[in-house]
């Protein structure tokens, strides 16, 4: 009976047993399917290195260093192409996966009949280094004044313009910023474009930023031609600038290489003629081509919010044609065209290929640099913006810096680690990203700079209570607060700062930066003196009777005793006297008696160096 039951037992025990395996065999199945999903990141094309190395885990200065090892310099800021983000994140172990492929999917395009297709106008780009004369040029071709209307004389938008030909062809040009902080709005502007002109200006040089819109126009395969302006002026060399193209293997016509090169000037309209037939040689061996009966896509070139308008956004058609009461989907935004103007602000009731328009209707600020798709029902293009939103949403949680323990170790070393957080608002998207850009890199080890809130529009109160709430400075870039946005941050004691011209706003966060530096304290040497007699007197102590042999020194001078070049003491002066009388200084080449603060200790042959402690003003 005992050894029946003892049966029964096994085979029920054996029989558990193998139930525990194979739930515990699941488990780990599943553990492993999600450790292998951990291992994906989901993310858009751009991401900053900042970015990426949160979302991976590491710290930063590891993500730059595996970009340095493959020959590339990014800073913490910069945005990362596809191509460095899989390598990156393969070195440390994760799959990529681009969402917005998957999302450009759900948008299914359209294949064109060739019988449909149109010869369409050629999209140009004017790049170069500020202050070049790239809106002179377009001044002079569209003969109207851009200039007049840019604060400081510097272009800080992109602008769009059609312009006709005298023999009725017509080119599309857009006015990109010349200045450093504009990098990503020059990038968009040499995506969206068919051809480039690389201005350079004969009486100066070939700038950073002209080689910088140089290989932009590269990296983007875009044909480039090259425009030396100011030729006009006496100091102009445009030999020299051809020179200097050639050394960084740009080889122009004249010179027997591949790349167009014209002297203009664009005050006298010398040259800009042939500029234009270049310029559309270069177009007609493109073979431009689009289909202008079909539902319109494109890129957003600017977008901002007008008071009276709502959200305006400056679109340009790449292909189809967009019609009023169109459905439009850019981004994370979508709205019915409720209205549609040209540049020169005359309403137009439709928009070909390659032309630039004003839209109105949309239900946000799209990102400058979007593309745009007309969409069928506003429902499909709800869905899509809620979808789209809902993944931004989660990967700005994933990028979002949790205070880690290393990095509060990091703030307790330091000791004096400073926090300037900024809010940003501006009239359009393109210059917002651009201005927080360049905060963001202002970023010391000791101060770190953090936008912590950009959008287009006017400052509001809600800007103002978030400020108050997180300590930060708002900073309005062409837009003004409003009355009681202004009341409001008066009570609660918020800085608002407003600029018009991106260098001021970057200068002055500097400036604000450097005083929240702790200053240095420095020393400056005052005197040497010789010690040459020593007096033992009663209820006083030791005193030196000694020659000033350097410089002068102060009664409130710091001292250190020097003997045989080391260090004896350090410590201050109790006493300095001429003959019987005390004094507040003795100068060079005169002896005195001195003595220190708690130090007997003096000998015939001693230095005592005196020196006083200066604060000094920390840089950045």
């Amino acid at each position: 009976m005992a050894r029946l039951t003892s049966k029964g037992k096994n085979k029920t025990s054996k029989y558990r047993k193998e139930k525990r395996d194979s739930a515990f065999s699941r488990q780990q199945e599943l553990e492993d399917q999600e450790m292998a999903e951990s291992r994906v990141l989901k993310l858009t094309e751009f991401v900053t290195a900042n970015e990426l190395a949160s979302m991976m885990d590491v710290s930063v200065n590891q993500v730059i260093g595996t970009c340095m090892s493959i020959g590339m310099m990014v800073s913490i800021n910069q945005r990362l192409d596809a191509e460095t983000i899989n390598l990156v994140a393969e070195e440390f172990g994760y799959k990529t996966e681009y969402v917005s492929a998957e999302l450009a999917q759900a948008i299914v395009e359209e294949e064109d009949a060739p019988e449909d297709l149109r010869p369409r106008a050629p999209i140009v780009t004017v790049m170069g280094h500020v202050d070049h004369g790239k809106t002179s040029l377009l001044d002079y071709i569209r003969k109207a004044n851009v200039i007049a209307g840019e604060a400081g004389g510097i272009t800080q938008h992109i602008g769009a313009y059609n312009v006709t030909l005298e023999d009725g062809r017509k080119i599309t040009f857009l006015d990109t910023p010349g200045h450093e902080a504009f990098t990503a709005m020059r990038a968009r502007g040499a995506k969206v474009t068919d051809i480039a002109i690389i201005i350079v200006a004969a009486d100066d040089n070939v700038m950073p930023q002209t080689k910088e819109a140089i290989n932009h126009a590269m990296a983007a395969g875009v044909p480039i031609v090259f425009a030396i302006n100011k030729v006009d002026k006496p100091t102009a060399n445009p030999d020299r600038i051809k020179e200097e193209l050639a050394n960084m293997n740009y080889l122009v016509e004249e010179w027997g290489g591949k790349y167009q090169s014209q002297d203009v000037s664009a005050k006298q309209g010398l040259g800009i003629k042939e500029l234009m037939e270049k310029v559309l040689l270069e177009a007609e061996m493109l073979e431009l081509k689009a289909n202008p009966v079909r539902r319109a896509t494109g890129s957003i070139i600017e977008s901002t919010l007008d008071k009276g308008r709502g959200y305006v956004a400056t679109v340009l058609v790449s292909n189809g044609t967009l019609k009023m009461g169109d459905i439009v989907l850019a981004g994370t935004h979508f709205g019915r065209v409720k209205a549609m103007f040209n540049e020169r602000n005359q309403r137009i009731k439709e928009a070909g290929p390659s032309e630039p328009v004003l839209i109105l209707g949309l239900n946000g600020a799209p990102t400058a640099g979007d593309t745009f798709h007309v969409i069928e029902t506003e429902q499909e293009a709800r869905e899509i913006a809620n979808k789209r939103e809902q993944l931004q949403r989660e990967q700005g949680l994933r990028t979002q810096k949790i205070l880690t323990l290393d990095e509060l170790g990091r703030r307790i070393a330091l000791g004096n680690f400073k926090e300037l957080n900024i809010i940003v608002k501006g009239d359009v998207d393109g210059s917002i990203e651009a201005l927080s850009d360049s905060l963001i890199k202002l970023s010391t080890e000791q101060i770190q700079v953090n936008v912590i809130h950009k959008a287009v529009g006017q400052i509001s109160e809600s800007d103002v209570t978030l400020a108050a709430a997180s300590d930060a400075i708002i900073i309005g870039f062409q837009v003004r607060p409003s009355a009681s946005a202004r009341k409001y941050a008066e009570q609660e004691g918020v800085d608002i700062r407003m600029y018009s011209i991106i260098y001021d706003a970057i200068e002055e966060v500097k400036a604000a930066m450097e005083g929240m530096l702790a200053p240095v304290v420095k020393e400056v040497v005052t005197s040497s003196i010789e010690v040459r007699e020593v007096f033992h007197i009663t209820k006083v102590g030791t005193v030196a009777g000694a020659m000033v042999k350097e410089g002068k020194v102060k009664r409130s001078d710091k001292a250190r005793l020097v003997r045989d070049g080391i260090v004896i003491f350090s410590g201050s002066i109790n006493a300095l006297k001429r003959f019987k009388d005390d004094v507040k200084e003795v100068a060079f080449n005169y002896e005195c008696g001195i003595s220190l603060v708690n130090f007997n200790d003096l000998k015939v042959g001693d230095v005592i160096e005196t020196y006083e402690e200066v604060e000094v003003k920390q840089t950045l």
